[in-house]
């Protein structure tokens, strides 16, 4: 039908196709793209034209890497003119890390780009696979040219990518975003809020390639051997996120501990602290332990999740810039990943698009 949005669907594998076996579900080439041929709905006239292409081989989400995320990225430049929108299926186990990263590499860009998965395959019964997939594709249909970003569609709710995360390993409603509203809810119709979508960008796609940076995450816990984090920290380490107790906090009466980490940040390492909490903000202003961190050279993470903070990492660190303009950055909201507190604006000239960050 002429009119139809286009839609190209980035099949890298998960659950949502796959096949039963004696040795339990297995991506398996094909295996989709079978099922939905079978399913009506799918060639209903309301529902846009797609294309899915295979990741070859197909992949547990277990099994992604910063390169995998690469290949996603090109395959939407590739054929970024040709194409309305973009799907991507993907493994629900680091759908929210992949979901960060494009949100950073797929610089100015101007089309949707969606992830969805499934908890349960498609060729099951009783599904979740078939809800997620059809409505992602009814709503890049009908708002193809109105969502510039990255975003999760699981369950009833649309996600801003970067501000993503699973929490649920059995529900329906597998992933939230804990400190940031949805940015649309799947109803009777597909309502999205547009006053918290990110501005178009006029500027033509580019993607940075990312994956060679020295980054990783470490999670403190009680009882912490300070040689433990001395590991991760070592050369050619670049960059850490450091996953703190309520608001950032950390053991900074061991000042093993502390040593460690002044250690590291002389030597330029960018350690980055977010709270282990689903809910809330790094906030190192607001206790002694927080600001005995700061004064060791940790930069706050606000209330970037662990994924985005990983991501960006990777991203930032992949544009060549030095540890100093890194943590600057990180602490800047750059796709809406982050929350700025009130008074951090004081004195600065956010952007309009940085403002998005922000929640009154």
């Amino acid at each position: 039908m002429l009119g139809k949005s286009r839609i190209y669907v980035a099949y890298t594998g998960g659950t949502i196709g796959m096949r039963k076996t004696a040795h339990g579900y297995v991506p398996e080439s094909g295996h989709l793209q079978r099922l939905l041929a079978e399913i009506p709905r799918f060639r209903d006239p309301g529902v846009p034209e797609f294309e899915i292409v295979e990741f070859e081989p197909l992949l547990d989400s277990s099994n992604m890497t910063p390169g995998h995320w690469l290949q996603i990225a090109d395959q939407i430049r590739s054929n970024y003119a040709n194409y309305d929108a973009f799907l991507v299926l993907h493994g629900t186990d680091t759908m929210a890390f992949t979901a960060a990263a494009l949100s950073f590499m797929l610089e100015d860009l101007a089309k949707p780009v969606v992830l969805t998965g499934s908890q349960i395959p498609l060729e099951e019964t009783r599904n979740d696979a078939q809800n997620n997939l059809l409505t992602a594709l009814l709503l890049l249909g009908r708002y193809h040219d109105r969502l510039p970003e990255v975003m999760v569609l699981f369950g009833d709710k649309l996600l801003r990518g970067n501000r993503a995360t699973k929490v649920s390993v059995t529900g329906f409603d597998g992933f939230d975003s804990p400190n940031f509203p949805p940015l649309g809810r799947a109803g009777i119709d597909i309502e999205v809020d547009w006053e918290l979508v990110l501005p178009p960008r006029t500027r033509e796609l580019s993607v940075v390639a990312v994956g060679s940076a020295q980054v990783g995450a470490f999670r403190i816990f009680p009882g912490l051997e300070p040689r433990l984090l001395e590991a991760v920290l070592a050369p050619p380490t670049q960059g850490v996120v450091l996953e703190c107790f309520g608001a950032g906090n950390a053991p900074t009466a061991n000042l093993a501990f502390m040593r460690v980490l002044a250690e590291a940040t002389a030597r330029g390492v960018v350690i980055v602290d977010v709270t282990q909490a689903l809910r809330g903000s790094a906030n190192l202003s607001l206790y002694a332990t927080g600001r005995a961190l700061l004064d060791v050279g940790v930069v706050g993470g606000y209330d970037l999740t662990a994924e985005a903070a990983l991501a960006k990492l990777f991203y930032l660190f992949a544009k060549g810039l030095s540890p100093d303009q890194v943590k600057r950055d990180m602490q800047r909201p750059l796709v809406g990943e982050l929350t700025l507190p009130a008074t951090e604006f004081a004195g600065t000239a956010w952007t309009a698009a940085d403002r998005q960050g922000r929640l009154a």
